[in-house]
């Protein structure tokens, strides 16, 4: 695609017509991150002077995207983690920002579940994410630090799966409190309560020490200076 792309604006440029595909931005994006998150890390691209064509492509986890970072096939990593030490990459990890938790339901189920939190979530239908994840292990620790049990109905990769089974009434669901907005009005549930101790943080992995990159600039500069703000 990129050689294709290359070779339509050489051909333009001899043409003496400009180029509508001047800058190529290819971001892989985690599935833990909610898509919320993501479209408000990403927007700021949208809007730069010079015309983008923002590519996204997900999967699971970050080490799945190393092999393409190195081959300046991805230019760009969103996660929840930084690269980590052992990877063969040598790649950097720029903070975004970090933000507390917001747990969600359906109405019935977060009416029930409001009174009395966090302590009524013990035995309550809950969605987490899968075991390997960081949300995942940082929700454990909390709940134990509380003595709290909750009922697993299930765990899931993709956090906008979450936000359906949640919305379905299946089970309480978290989410980025920065974000709990947007969640209340697409997924149509309800606010059950919120944690500050429960701290996500957000990387743009990338090869570059020092970002060049015009439109990672913009992400950078952006999430730090509102949306995490």
């Amino acid at each position: 695609d990129e050689i294709f792309s290359l070779g339509r604006e050489f051909l333009n440029t001899v043409k003496g017509r400009s180029s509508q595909e001047a800058m190529r931005l290819v971001v892989g994006v985690s599935d833990v991150l909610a898509k919320s998150i993501v479209h408000r890390i990403l927007e700021p691209v949208f809007h730069l002077d010079e015309h983008v064509r923002v590519v996204c492509r997900e999967n699971r986890s970050i080490e799945a995207f190393m092999g393409d970072l190195a081959m300046h096939t991805v230019d760009v990593i969103l996660s929840d983690v930084p690269a980590g030490p052992g990877t063969s990459v040598r790649a950097f990890s720029h903070p975004l920002g970090e933000c507390g938790l917001a747990f969600f339901a359906a109405p019935d189920l977060a009416r029930k579940c409001r009174r009395g939190f966090p302590g009524s979530l013990d035995g309550v239908p809950f969605l987490l994410p899968c075991s390997d994840s960081s949300l995942r292990r940082a929700l454990n620790d909390w709940f134990a630090s509380r003595d709290i049990r909750p009922k697993i109905v299930a765990e899931l990769d993709d956090a906008a799966l979450a936000n359906i089974f949640g919305e379905a009434g299946l089970g309480v669901f978290a989410a980025p409190d920065v974000i709990e907005k947007e969640i209340r009005q697409r997924y149509h549930v309800q606010l059950v309560g919120r944690s500050k101790e429960i701290r996500q943080r957000f990387y743009a992995i990338s090869l570059e020490p020092k970002i060049k990159h015009p439109a990672i600039v913009a992400i950078c500069e952006v999430a730090g200076k509102h949306i995490f703000a």
